[in-house]
């Protein structure tokens, strides 16, 4: 699983039979931070989300929940995860699976910011 921005949507005037009625977001994944023995006053303070740097290529992923611009999102990967969640007909292996409200990233609280809901 990865957490990730949203910062769009993809769609088309054709798309593969199975993708009809499922949305798609592009998705920018995030670099978690990680903790140093030095950074002990700087781990008490809330994480909020534009602190996590942009990491690797962008996603597009199959969103059953309504996420929005700007929100955080865990991204699962693989057919059985897809299976369960959008169907095994979904051409697609990215599913969007959770809407981030709060999360704890090494002792810190994470804050999904202004793009949130």
């Amino acid at each position: 699983m990865r957490l990730a921005r949203v910062i769009g949507q993809v769609w088309g005037a054709r798309q593969a039979e199975h993708l009809g009625g499922h949305r798609l977001l592009r998705l920018q994944p995030l670099a978690l931070p990680l903790t140093t023995p030095d950074g002990l006053a700087e781990q008490r303070a809330p994480l909020r989300a534009e602190q996590l740097a942009a990491r690797g290529e962008l996603l597009v992923a199959v969103d059953g929940l309504g996420a929005g611009p700007g929100e955080l999102v865990l991204v699962a990967h693989g057919s059985r995860c897809r299976d369960l969640t959008v169907g095994d007909d979904v051409p697609t292996k990215e599913v969007v699976i959770a809407i981030v409200d709060d999360a704890e990233i090494n002792a810190r609280v994470l804050r999904p910011g202004e793009g949130a809901r």
